[in-house]
């Protein structure tokens, strides 16, 4: 593959990532795509836990399985693999001397565990002061609950988001829910990008280093936006409301004659058009439906009618009037729907690469649009180990170092 153009934002900025499952390999994925030189340190054996996290795993060029699991795929494309065996000295040397040479470590340890291989945050700035070093756990390098395992699940649950999320509990299926896909690692992946660009600019500036204590609880917290804010505001806790909004009206779920849309009025304007597609003007001027807060107020009264109005008319037909009239509404797709969609046909929503197992690999492209340095996709998700000898070559090892390290199973 390729190597990094000089065109990319962040080509010639080198990221020693030693995280593993979600929250730290989607931040160092999002640096790689951006062109930082990603060296992933794995453990020899068995290397990530989520290149085990399947099925499915990706299909041979004969339509056979591969030990590549799709959850590892879609988060370490663009960096290289190099399996060296922390519990041994002469590992955790291999790693103290790359970092040495990167600008960038990641890490999610639990809290204090890098301290007994010498590669605590400390040990490391002491050594190397320009160092970008983010620390990702569960709950932040302090407080009560420092020393505790953090999951994604457990966090959403802790963090007040399944508090939000589901159907209202007095409606049949009510009761708490975790979001389908493990935001809270995500948007701990993401904040730990922004905090990072932050921090090197940071370097840049004053040549100085410095420690982020990214935590997949905090940045829950914060995910809660106007809802955290609608309490803080109020003194209430906002509860689920199933598929509706807590501060909007009509903005739901309906269900057509022959399937669900979604309609999503984001204000009065948009909600007497609305009306008027609708064939009921009469709710626009109604003193209880006209102002989003009046509707919020009589969402009871005002919601049962939608929905009797919305079943006399097939999706399709109520899709094509809305986006006609440029009422934001939507269909509910499955993912493979979603993937295929025209839209995300013309945007490169799927992007092919070759892997050293099959030439059809296929992964979700990165959403970012830069005009003047784009998003490469330079090298498919690693094997494990498959550039242990040529990282080490890099940082000026020795064919011998290397060659006893393999013998001694330090690397792999």
């Amino acid at each position: 593959m390729q190597d990094s153009p000089s065109s990319q934002a962040l080509a010639g900025v080198r990221v020693l990532d030693l995280s593993r499952v979600l929250a730290g390999p989607w931040c160092t994925q999002t640096l790689a795509d951006l062109g930082a030189d990603v060296i992933k340190i794995e453990r020899p054996g068995s290397g990530d836990d989520t290149r085990a996290w399947g099925p499915p795993y990706l299909k041979d060029a004969d339509g056979r399985d591969t030990t590549e699991a799709a959850y590892f795929l879609g988060a370490n494309r663009n960096k290289r693999s190099l399996a060296v065996d922390l519990s041994k000295p002469e590992g955790q040397a291999i790693v103290r001397r790359l970092a040495g040479q990167v600008d960038v470590l990641v890490e999610n340890f639990k809290v204090g565990d890098l301290a007994r291989y010498g590669l605590d945050a400390r040990s490391l700035l002491a050594e190397h002061p320009g160092l970008v070093i983010c620390s990702i756990t569960g709950f932040g390098q302090t407080g009560p609950c420092a020393e505790r395992a953090g999951y994604d699940y457990a966090v959403q649950g802790m963090g007040g988001l399944m508090s939000v999320t589901g159907e209202r509990d007095d409606l049949p299926g009510g009761g708490p829910q975790k979001v389908g896909v493990a935001v809270a690692d995500l948007f701990t992946g993401m904040y730990a990008t922004v905090a990072i660009l932050a921090a090197l600019r940071h370097r840049d500036a004053t040549g100085q280093g410095q420690v982020i204590d990214m935590a997949l609880f905090d940045t829950q917290l914060a995910m809660l936006a106007n809802l955290g804010s609608n309490y803080l505001c109020s003194g209430k806790a906002p509860g689920r409301m199933g598929n509706a909004h807590q501060n909007i009206v009509p903005y739901q779920v309906f269900e057509a004659s022959d399937g669900h849309l979604i309609l999503a009025v984001g204000n009065d304007r948009q909600f007497a058009k609305f009306c008027e597609i609708a064939g009921r003007p009469d709710w626009a001027v109604d003193p209880r439906f006209a102002t989003n807060a009046e509707r919020v107020r009589h969402r009871n009264v005002l919601v049962p009618q939608l929905e009797a109005a919305v079943r006399q008319r097939s999706r399709a037909d109520w899709l094509a009037a809305l986006e006609a009239a440029k009422v934001p509404c939507g269909s509910i797709n499955s993912i493979a729907e979603a993937l295929a969609d025209p839209q995300a046909q013309a945007r490169g929503a799927v992007v092919g690469m070759t892997h050293p197992l099959t030439p059809g690999l296929r992964l979700v492209a990165s959403p970012m649009k830069l005009s003047a340095t784009p998003v490469t996709y330079r090298r498919p998700p690693p094997l494990l180990g498959q550039h242990s000898a040529e990282l080490l070559r890099e940082a000026g090892c020795s064919e011998e170092e290397i060659t006893n390290w393999r013998r001694a199973g330090v690397i792999a």
